[in-house]
C-alpha cells in the first residue's frame, strides 16, 4: 500500500461498507467494541482528516521531523491498544446503519477532493505532527487498515 494516491482510498471504504451488515458482531477477546464502532470511528476520523485537509491554508504548511511519524509510515503499521481515540472521533452509544452509510458517501465525496487539493495542504495530527497530502493519504490508508484489521479479527 505505498501508493500515494488518493484513489488508493476507494477499496477501503469499499470493505468498510461491505461490514456495515454485521455492525453488531463483537468478539471480546479481540475488542471491547463491535464492528459498528470500529466502522464509525473509522469513517469519522477519514471524514474528518479530509475535511481539515481540505480546508488548510496550503501556505502555511511546515512540517518537521517526527520519529512516531516515521516509525508507523515505514513499517506501514498502527499497535493496537496503545492510543485511546480522541473524544472528538468516538461514536455515539446508537451507532444506526443508516449513519454509517451517509459517513461512507461523505467519505467517496472527500476522496474526490482530496485529489484536487494542493500537495501543500495538510492537516496536524497530534502524534506525527504536521501532514501534507501525501502523509495524510498515507495516514488514512494506515489508520482504516488498522481497525479493518480489528474488524476482520472480530469475525473470525
Amino acid at each position: 500500500m505505498q501508493n500515494r494516491e488518493a484513489k488508493t482510498l476507494i477499496p477501503l471504504i469499499k470493505e468498510l461498507e461491505s461490514y456495515i451488515a454485521v455492525k453488531d458482531k463483537r468478539n471480546d477477546s479481540v475488542s471491547t467494541s463491535d464492528v459498528a464502532w470500529q466502522i464509525d470511528h473509522s469513517l469519522k476520523v477519514f471524514n474528518l482528516v479530509s475535511e481539515t485537509l481540505l480546508n488548510s491554508n496550503p501556505e502555511l504548511h511546515s512540517s518537521k521531523f517526527n520519529k512516531w511519524r516515521l516509525l508507523c509510515f515505514t513499517i506501514g503499521y498502527f499497535p493496537r491498544g496503545k492510543v485511546k481515540a480522541p473524544k472528538f472521533v468516538r461514536p455515539p452509544e446508537i451507532i444506526s446503519t443508516e449513519d454509517l452509510s451517509l459517513q461512507a458517501q461523505l467519505a467517496y465525496k472527500n476522496i474526490e477532493r482530496i485529489k484536487l487539493a494542493d500537495k501543500h495542504a495538510h492537516f496536524k495530527h497530534f502524534i506525527f505532527g504536521v501532514l501534507n497530502k501525501i502523509r495524510t493519504i498515507r495516514f488514512l490508508q494506515l489508520h482504516t487498515n488498522h481497525h479493518l484489521k480489528i474488524i476482520r479479527d472480530i469475525l473470525k
